[in-house]
């Protein structure tokens, strides 16, 4: 009687533990990988994460595996967990060198190294992304530029290129920020340096114009007439409407007057100077 009850309550166990599996556990790979895709197309990408990760964690070599680890990607960057969908695209293009739609991992880990060197109010006040280091925006410009060398016929080339024009024009801009700084600091060489870099390195750029405009401003100011008046002349015949040209004369900004105050004066709210 006693085995009889052993054996009753050992089966009455077994039941109710396979009665309590939860239903991913039921699910086969195309199954996990469904459920996956359906959470994207809800736009559930945390869903569809956790579900993603199941998958490779169950199915590691698995039919879907590859595919997944691309869609994981899309996923993470949507979720705005930027960080992984970086890791995840660098592990699928050193995992998978030669897969057919490796091009989509080098688009995305691009895009992501972008939007990290991008913080919350930059992503919404563009003027103040120039000002930002501009560092995440040319590495993110060479990534963009490896993918079109690697895959030039790529569907993703086209925005790629795109991005790059958009890209180098912020970097430009940034260069002109440094310049403006340069002059506020009296430092009229590195801000000519500065201009002469956008005129030579950024040809094709929204900045050009203010590049030159920056060195007729800062060998105006160091005394060096020449070199002022050599890029003048080119400010003239390329750029007859900037700003800084009025009735064909060339004004100064007046940045070298702004914000020139000693740290003593700083430091004392304008009691010392």
């Amino acid at each position: 009687m006693r085995f009889l009850i052993l054996l009753i309550t050992i089966a009455s166990l077994a039941a109710c533990s396979s009665s309590g599996k939860r239903p991913d556990q039921e699910l086969s790979e195309r199954g996990i990988y469904d459920k996956a895709m359906e959470a994207i197309g809800n736009e559930n990408f945390f869903l569809a994460i956790e579900t993603l990760e199941r998958l490779e964690n169950r199915y590691p070599f698995g039919k879907y595996s590859e595919q997944a680890q691309l869609e994981m990607i899309h996923a993470q960057y949507q979720a705005q967990d930027l960080e992984n969908a970086r890791a995840t695209a660098e592990r699928f293009i050193r995992l998978h060198p030669q897969h057919p739609k490796v091009d989509y991992a080098y688009y995305m880990k691009a895009l992501t190294t972008y939007e990290l060197g991008l913080s919350l109010v930059e992503r919404y006040f563009a003027d103040e992304e120039s000002q930002r280091d501009p560092s995440p925006a040319q590495e993110s410009f060479n990534e963009l530029a490896e993918l079109i060398k690697r895959f030039p016929n790529s569907e993703y080339a086209a925005d790629a290129r795109q991005r790059m024009i958009y890209l180098r024009d912020r970097i430009a801009l940034h260069e002109i920020h440094v310049a403006r700084y340069y002059l506020k600091r009296h430092a009229y060489v590195a801000a000519a340096n500065r201009g002469r870099n956008v005129v030579e390195n950024f040809q094709g750029t929204k900045q050009v114009d203010d590049g030159l405009a920056m060195m007729v401003e800062a060998y105006t100011l160091l005394g060096q007439k020449d070199l002022a008046d050599k890029s003048l002349k080119v400010l003239k015949a390329n750029y007859p409407e900037h700003e800084q040209l009025v009735d064909g004369k060339f004004q100064l900004s007046g940045w070298h007057k702004k914000d020139h105050r000693s740290i003593w004066n700083v430091m004392t709210f304008g009691l010392v100077d």
